[in-house]
């Protein structure tokens, strides 16, 4: 399981995609059940959960830059220092540690410019609003699943 801090975190912060993600299955079945009377096809619902899918990686890449800029957090330089650590401690040496370390460079180097960073960032969270999007529009193109329920 979870055995490191990392780890840890990156448990929580997809469990917490996750969780923001479940939008996109209650928009989705707002629209099946609301406004197009509990039908919709699989192609209108998955590209519905693609369309909330990208806002959703776009409020996420954008609110990452606004927490490096207000908390002055440099998490390439953290994450570099912490990959060559890691190989530190996994014995590496020599010609492979200068590996290492001058691709844990070039990566801060990267990440440091905003039209690198923003698309990572987006990318972090779209494959998994992708597979959401698919698996909702999978069960609720079928009416029964989880119908409406009926008018009083």
């Amino acid at each position: 399981m979870c055995r490191s801090p990392t780890n840890l975190g990156m448990s929580l912060g997809y469990a917490s995609m996750l969780i923001a993600l479940s939008l996109v299955f209650l928009a989705i079945k707002r629209q099946r059940d609301l406004v197009q009377g509990g039908v919709i096809k699989f192609l209108p619902a998955f590209l519905m959960g693609l369309g909330v899918s990208a806002v959703a990686g776009l409020i996420y890449a954008l609110a990452w830059e606004a927490t490096l800029v207000v908390a002055g957090f440099d998490s390439g330089t953290k994450y570099a220092v912490a990959t060559i650590e890691a190989a530190r401690l996994r014995g590496v040496t020599g010609d492979e540690l200068a590996k290492i370390t001058a691709d844990a460079e070039s990566f801060t180097a990267m990440y440091a410019n905003p039209a690198f960073r923003i698309p990572m960032t987006f990318t972090e969270i779209f494959p998994v609003g992708v597979l959401v999007s698919l698996i909702s529009a999978l069960l609720l193109r079928n009416s029964r699943f989880m119908p409406a329920p009926a008018a009083p």
